[in-house]
């Protein structure tokens, strides 16, 4: 099991090319079962997420190769519809799967999906939006068996929360209906306008509103694609927030700055300067963080919930006192154990994480209780005085590409170690 080693205290200069989006990459992979032809999808960056969905697709028929950033699919001969126990445990976002399936197939069988636990997702408001679509749903035996009962001609579903998940799976299950589909309250992160984009580009016919309306006016058929994921808004936080903790200047290229508008008074709040032209952003930071009293992760275009735990490590060595207040999901505060073993003064009740702003972090071996909370303990890592280790890279793995690489290139003193399984 590899860990990462971090010699903190060192600022951080540099340009980085960030990867394409791991929340785009899946759903569209899950996507290229819908398509009766070949796939080519463009800046699939190299995660163990990303790796799982290849799997998955490979088990369902399809023939996936990949060349450094492009991963090809023929999906002309999928012939199953289930997913194992031992594949849909590998990655939460495997539920992606259920709406392409029964696009394709008409009937889909899988179990609960597996990834980091962060609290409840329930996938409750995915199956009731897909019974009202004219879906037969028993769930027995760990099994979700999912079974096209009509021909979809129109429907109009509103969705009492705006869940990425959910939308995702109703705009998949309805693309090849031949009817029209509305969502209401949909999600509206820039995930779901590149989903629909690389469905248009098969021949679909999706909708995105700017107001969380999904209009799919489903086809027959999907052909040959090709399409290139967006930037990782989320990759590109992280490494905001490792400039600002450890300092310095830093400049990503291949973003897209309108994406993450609502993070950018966060950065400015705690003293950073934050400067955006065509896809790229730069960060400068001369001190020490200053406190930021209010933050709220809420659905797109709020703050992310993403963003929460990288953030929650460059407010832990602010002037001042930071609050931050997780809405989205119950169980995000994991990390919170593992920076207070480097110093870090953090009170948790509830929902809400009270940071007091420390002069010093400290090296310590901690462990990556999830993805974002492993990035989290990386940006620590970069401002700790002494060693950083942290173990359970696998987390951090699934979500950021050669994540150390990234930082050694502007400057930070980051090393992978591969230790031999105990």
């Amino acid at each position: 099991m590899d860990s990462i080693i971090i010699r903190g205290g060192r600022r951080l200069g540099g340009e980085i090319n960030v990867q394409g989006s791991k929340n785009s990459s899946l759903p569209i992979l899950a996507a290229t079962v819908l398509v009766k032809g070949i796939s080519v999808i463009h800046n699939c960056p190299y995660l163990t997420d990303v790796d799982a969905a290849i799997e998955i697709l490979r088990h369902l028929g399809c023939i996936v190769k990949r060349e450094n950033h492009t991963v090809t699919v023929d999906s002309r001969f999928v012939s199953r519809y289930e997913i194992p126990d031992s594949l849909m445990r590998e990655m939460r976002s495997s539920i992606v799967f259920l709406g392409s399936i029964l696009g394709r197939m008409g009937q889909a069988v899988l179990s609960s999906p597996g990834g980091c636990e962060i609290g409840l997702r329930p996938i409750d408001l995915h199956l009731s939006s897909l019974r009202k679509l004219g879906f037969a749903i028993d769930e027995t035996g760990g099994k979700i068996s999912c079974r096209k009962q009509k021909t979809l001609t129109e429907g109009i579903i509103s969705l009492s929360f705006p869940s990425v998940g959910a939308t995702e799976n109703i705009m998949l299950a309805c693309a090849l209906s031949g009817g029209r589909t509305v969502i209401l309250n949909a999600a509206r992160e820039p995930e779901i306008s590149d989903l629909a984009a690389f469905l248009n580009s098969a021949g679909c016919r999706i909708e995105v509103g700017s107001q969380g309306t999904v209009v799919i006016d489903g086809v027959k058929r999907a052909g040959d694609c090709e399409h290139t994921v967006i930037p990782d808004r989320i990759a590109a936080l992280t490494y905001l927030c490792a400039a600002g903790a450890a300092g310095g200047d830093i400049l990503l290229k291949n973003v897209d700055f309108s994406d993450f508008l609502s993070v950018i008074p966060v950065f400015e709040a705690a003293g950073c300067t934050v400067q955006s032209e065509k896809n790229t952003v730069r960060l400068m930071m001369n001190d020490r963080p200053k406190a930021v009293r209010d933050i709220r992760t809420m659905p797109y275009p709020g703050f992310p919930t993403d963003a929460q735990a990288p953030v929650m490590a460059m407010v832990s060595i602010a002037r001042g006192t930071s609050v931050i207040v997780e809405n989205i999901f119950e169980s995000r505060f994991k990390h919170v154990g593992e920076l207070k073993k480097m110093g870090a003064k953090i009170n948790v009740e509830g929902r809400v994480a009270v940071i007091d702003g420390v002069r010093s972090l400290y090296g310590a071996h901690v462990e990556s209780p999830d993805l974002r909370g492993g990035s989290a303990l990386v940006v620590a890592g970069l401002v700790a005085e002494g060693i950083t280790t942290v173990g359970c890279v696998s987390h951090i793995d699934r979500g950021y590409e050669k994540i150390e690489d990234c930082l050694k290139s502007v400057g930070a003193d980051i090393e992978r170690q591969a230790l031999p399984d105990s």
